[in-house]
């Protein structure tokens, strides 16, 4: 393989280990990139893991995928309920679509249940924290 799946991840995500941890867990976005970069080694995959805060840069890493990546897992975090200009980038993407929650968007907050990723991504990944990255993964194997 010779383009990389990126796995994106949006706001707040670098605070992973210390926010919030009953509902996201005590893995920090490293451990996370490591998880995902040992499972893509086993699928014969490379990963080119990225985290931003803002949401421009978040849809130029999606601009940049239609020519860069062979997939995307994106967890867009507070952007998935909000970012009207990343569901119309994800759209030109010409890429499968992973979207991926650590909890499950369905247990928490109304305004989570909305989601502006979902109706371009080919599935939806929520509930299984670090997790759901190795489970995008190998869905991502099988749709390239």
């Amino acid at each position: 393989m010779t383009k990389p799946v990126f796995i994106l991840n949006g706001p707040n995500l670098n605070m992973l280990g210390t926010r919030e941890t009953d509902v996201y867990g005590s893995q920090t976005l490293d451990d996370i990139a490591d998880l995902c970069n040992d499972k893509a080694k086993t699928l014969g995959m490379i990963v080119d893991f990225r985290q931003t805060n803002d949401e421009g840069e978040l849809v130029n890493h999606v601009q940049e995928a239609r020519q860069g990546a062979c997939a995307i897992i994106l967890n867009a975090a507070a952007y998935t309920h909000t970012s009207v200009a990343l569901h119309d980038a994800l759209r030109m993407a010409d890429v499968p679509i992973i979207e991926v929650h650590l909890s499950n968007v369905y247990k928490r907050e109304e305004f989570r249940h909305k989601s502006f990723v979902s109706p371009v991504a080919q599935g939806v990944i929520c509930g299984f924290g670090a997790q759901g990255y190795e489970l995008a993964l190998d869905a991502a194997a099988k749709l390239i």
